[in-house]
């Protein structure tokens, strides 16, 4: 098969999914089913002329919907050259667009939710939610009842996105996610993180890596690690990742008012050999989230051998928690204290079967291998002219741009 992965931007500062799109294109092509990745940047973005592989990139586009008048008729002239079109994520113009471009098509079209349904959102969000609801029925709605499959990336995601809007039909499928295993270099590629970043020589790392936003706990962390430092005085945390100054600033204002800003290092966005020396170089992955679909970086931890100490609010905890591979709580404060607690009060030999157990299970449920050989039996089950497919099936086949 061919397959067009259509993404609103391959900025890599957007946080995991862009990641994860790529390596699953490439895991794709791999095993002979090449693809090509389409966005709405402008051509001329570093990030697009730098990005590895086919890139059409068809914006400007309006900045936070990627609404772009170019891209109907670009889908129109083109469908015909892929087998299916897979796309990632909801509430910016790429889904509407390809509901519009693909209705009379013979490509079927997929969708990924990147844990967009999740309803932590219509909480936090409850005006951005009503907004969201003048929305729906006319675009989301639609495009998700219209999909031949909404993939979900494990069951967690899948039964969440049920709660956030009371009109929703979608073919649910649970598929899964992941990345490519890192570089095996690992001595010295910390060696190289630490070298960067020499106030981490000799201490114990508490690594925090993604986006830096406020639904990814970082106040939890910061203050967390204030509470614990008296127990482990080696204790050094690393917060590496991009974030609006809104977000940061605070958070090390808080530091400062702790008196711990010295015992942490802002690293800013890692890519490449530094952020695989950090996963390397330390001691535990952290990530207090209230709302993670999936946590790109939580697997590449697990890739690295590291455990993770995640909340309840990352969708994959039941499959980290069944494997040993972490250890998770609520995303609370007292929920983060107790789970740096644990981690710490750990004999060695725990924390050695802990490391062990990471990698498994990484390598049992998240190679990206395995996700893509997924992804290819789920089009190939939900594509038009599947023998076995039934009444509801068979009607997603017919035009799709009627209400």
């Amino acid at each position: 098969m061919r397959l067009l992965h259509f993404v609103p931007s391959v900025d890599p500062h957007g946080g995991g999914p862009i990641e994860g799109v790529r390596r699953l294109r490439d895991a794709l092509a791999a095993i002979g089913h090449p693809g090509d990745i389409l966005c709405l940047d402008s051509p001329d973005a570093d990030f697009v002329t730098g990005f590895p592989g086919q890139v059409t990139a068809l914006g400007p586009s309006s900045r936070s919907y990627f609404y772009n008048d170019r891209v109907v008729a670009w889908l129109e002239a083109h469908a015909a050259e892929y087998d299916a079109v897979i796309v990632n994520g909801l509430w910016q113009y790429t889904g509407l667009a390809t509901w519009r471009a693909l209705g009379r098509s013979a490509t079927p079209y997929f969708v990924y939710t990147h844990g967009m349904l999740d309803p932590w959102f219509k909480r936090r969000y409850p005006l951005k939610h009503l907004k969201k609801w003048l929305y729906w029925p006319w675009a989301e709605y639609r495009v998700l009842r219209d999909a031949a499959a909404v993939i979900f990336t494990c069951e967690e995601e899948r039964l969440l996105a049920r709660q956030s809007f009371w009109l929703y039909r979608a073919r649910e499928v649970v598929g899964s996610y992941g990345t490519s295993p890192p570089p095996t270099n690992a001595r010295a590629l910390a060696a190289a993180f630490t070298a960067a970043f020499p106030e981490v020589q000799g201490k114990r790392p508490l690594l925090y890596l993604g986006r830096i936003h406020e639904k990814k706990g970082g106040d939890l962390l910061i203050e967390a690690f204030g509470q614990v430092l008296g127990d482990a005085p080696d204790l050094h945390l690393v917060m590496a990742g991009p974030g609006d100054d809104d977000i940061v600033n605070p958070l090390k204002r808080r530091a400062e008012e702790l008196g711990i800003a010295p015992r942490i290092t802002w690293t800013g966005m890692l890519s490449g050999d530094l952020k695989w020396g950090a996963f390397y170089a330390c001691d535990v992955f952290c990530l207090p989230s209230h709302q993670e679909n999936f946590g790109i970086a939580v697997v590449e931890a697990l890739a690295c051998g590291k455990p993770v100490l995640i909340s309840d609010k990352v969708n994959i905890w039941r499959e980290i928690e069944q494997d040993g591979a972490g250890l998770v709580g609520p995303d609370t404060l007292a929920g983060t204290v107790q789970t740096l607690r644990r981690w710490l009060s750990l004999p060695r030999a725990d924390v050695a079967a802990m490391r062990i157990a990471a990698l498994r299970c990484f390598q049992a449920r998240f190679q990206i291998g395995q996700v893509a050989e997924t992804l290819v039996r789920i089009i190939s089950d939900h594509s038009p002219g599947a023998s076995h497919l039934g009444p509801l099936e068979r009607a997603s086949n017919q035009p799709r741009n009627a209400a």
